[in-house]
């Protein structure tokens, strides 16, 4: 495969594996790419475009490190600059996974790709096409000037003479950079919020290498690093300093099969913030650390109700942490287990820990999705929502998060807050603004909430 890229050149390859569409294959190929490079002791870094938290734990257990997402408005264009600088820095290899089609959303993966000049692998699952596959990859090329551009890869083929079909459409036959069967081997199974987490499956890793041996067969796997398309990191500027605003303070951080979605991202945040982190498995059993603030985050509460319902004495600690004055923040999922009632989707009723009034109900449709932001004291958090529960309280909102809808904002998520209660469906991503983060986990009144600040 040739010598490593960084060592020699002091520059990373990188790619941004991309696709028509979701459901092409996407992260099957971007985690193959990172597994083949990784097992073979290569510094590969990968990263998510987009919010996402069940991707980057296939691309963490596939490249051997961290994954942090990146999104233009998110994260900020600064922050996507540093991550990938740092990336490129102690890396061979960078890869990040795109998000839905290539051009959907505002904004896009495309918009990633063009800012960062990351050249893009196009994925296509061509089970049901011939020579339509060299029009789409046309077109995916060309739709938007300036795409930096690696290849394309078609996905879910019949066999050798389908290849060769595909292979033949292509308008640049360099641009072809190889094919891959369809095969129970490699498929990540998936739920209602996308793929099943890694942890959950004992044969993870086979088929992570699985996929990196089928991709080690094609032109794009037996590519040296050295022939990929010249990269250069993005400059990036010093970022501001983080103030101690958590110094000594203790958080506990629930993480476990049900409380899942928590981006590195922010852990780190709450460190630089000064804050002790304890982790705590309510699923476990364990009791609820000696703490100053509780973090419950997202993950798939609905899948473990009934043992969750059954932590008597964690909801007891809670109701007393509460008791006390001392701040809770929950999102998502987190917030699901504080009302009264969850009602699973297969309708059964489960009494839950009391902390906030009303009942959720999990429904089988998607029941919001999209970029926003928490607006308090002028300054905004951002974040993004992706949940099928809806939920009745008679608790009214203590303000409403802005959602962003092709650049212009529009009433979001409520935030609930009941005494040193906040909780709201908006994950939030505290790097975009640490203060307003340490806020949520602090005990004083939070910052008034504000009508309107630019997206």
């Amino acid at each position: 495969m040739g010598a490593a890229v960084s060592q020699a050149t002091g520059q990373a390859a990188a790619v941004l594996v991309a696709a028509p569409a979701s459901g092409q294959g996407k992260t099957t190929v971007a985690c193959a790419l990172a597994r083949l490079h990784a097992r073979a002791g290569r510094r590969v870094r990968a990263f998510k475009c987009g919010p996402d938290f069940l991707d980057p734990q296939w691309l963490a257990l596939a490249s051997g490190g961290p994954v942090h997402s990146l999104d233009l408005w998110i994260n900020g264009e600064a922050d996507c600059a540093a991550r990938l600088a740092a990336a490129a820095a102690e890396a061979d290899l960078v890869v990040v996974e795109g998000v839905m089609g290539l051009f959907d959303g505002t904004p896009s993966a495309a918009d990633l790709a063009r800012r960062f000049g990351l050249p893009v692998l196009a994925v296509v699952d061509a089970g049901a096409m011939a020579g339509t596959f060299g029009a789409l990859a046309h077109g995916l090329q060309h739709y938007r000037p300036g795409l930096p551009w690696l290849g394309v890869l078609a996905n879910r083929v019949a066999g050798a003479r389908h290849a060769q079909m595909l292979q033949d459409s292509l308008a640049t036959p360099g641009d072809w950079c190889g094919a891959l069967p369809r095969s129970d081997a490699w498929a990540l199974p998936e739920r209602h919020l996308g793929l099943v987490q890694a942890a959950e499956l004992s044969d993870a890793v086979a088929r992570l290498d699985a996929a990196a041996d089928a991709l080690a067969t094609t032109p794009l796997g037996r590519r040296a690093l050295a022939d990929w398309p010249h990269w250069s990191a993005p400059p990036a500027t010093p970022a501001d300093s983080i103030q101690p605003l958590l110094a000594g303070r203790r958080i506990a951080v629930a993480q476990d099969a049900a409380f899942q979605f928590i981006y590195p991202a922010n852990l780190a945040t709450l460190q630089a913030l000064g804050a002790q982190l304890q982790f705590f498995s309510p699923l476990a059993g364990d009791a609820l650390p000696t703490c100053d603030a509780v973090w419950l985050p997202g993950g798939y509460p609905e899948l473990h109700a009934a043992t969750l319902a059954a932590c008597v004495p964690l909801r007891d600690q809670l109701r007393a942490h509460v008791a006390a004055g001392r701040p809770l923040w929950a999102e998502c999922g987190g917030m699901l287990v504080l009302f009264d009632v969850l009602v699973d989707a297969d309708g059964q009723h489960h009494r839950m820990w009391g902390l906030l009034p009303g009942t959720v109900t999990q429904g089988r449709r998607l029941a919001a999705l999209g970029p926003q932001q928490l607006v308090l004291g002028g300054q905004a958090l951002r974040g993004h929502t992706f949940h099928h529960s809806t939920c009745a309280t008679p608790l009214p909102p203590w303000a409403h998060a802005q959602a962003v809808r092709g650049g212009a904002l529009g009433l979001g998520e409520a935030l609930y807050v009941r005494g040193p209660v906040r909780a709201s469906y908006v994950h939030a991503w505290f790097p975009s603004n640490p203060a307003l983060a340490a806020a949520l986990l602090s005990p004083a009144a939070l910052p008034a909430p504000t009508e309107h600040v630019p997206c």
